[in-house]
């Protein structure tokens, strides 16, 4: 299967802040989006909440434009980010009167998160769900249905 760089590249992102525990859902420059835009904040003046899926006077601008970020458009980073938060378990927009998780970097809730993010990234390229490997025991006769590198996009 093959992906876009976009995608290649913003799973990269996504397995390093998650894995050196540099991936914060309520800090712009940590959360799913800030990770995939090289630890930026710029992206948040794209809406007037975090976690909001409006975009505000400058993210229409930017949208209506064809700006991309990182191959992303204005509105698809604010899905990305609301689609990681809601998995984490907030209730969305971040306020501090709303819902949130306990522990927000307790790597069960951050993997939750980056499980829907992921594949809410496959669906926008309309690529298979790289996290779904279940291919991987599929047989046929006795033989494996796939084989790994078949299976594995990267």
């Amino acid at each position: 299967m093959k992906t876009s760089t976009r995608l290649e590249q913003a799973i990269k992102k996504l397995y390093v802040a998650f894995h050196n525990n540099t991936l914060h859902p309520e800090c712009c420059k940590q959360c799913a989006v800030g990770n995939i835009l090289n630890n930026t904040d710029s992206w948040k003046h794209l809406s007037d909440y975090h976690g909001a899926l409006e975009l505000n006077y400058i993210g229409k601008v930017n949208e209506s434009f064809g700006r991309k970020f990182n191959g992303y458009s204005p509105s698809e980073l604010l899905k990305i980010e609301a689609t990681f938060l809601k998995a984490c378990g907030y209730q969305l927009p971040l306020h501090y009167k709303n819902n949130k998780p306990k522990h927000p970097t307790n790597k069960d809730v951050l993997f939750n998160g980056l499980t829907k993010v992921v594949t809410f990234l496959c669906e926008l390229d309309g690529v298979s769900n790289v996290m779904d490997y279940t291919k991987l025991f599929e047989f046929i006769n006795e033989k494996p249905r796939f084989q790994l590198d078949e299976v594995i996009p990267f």
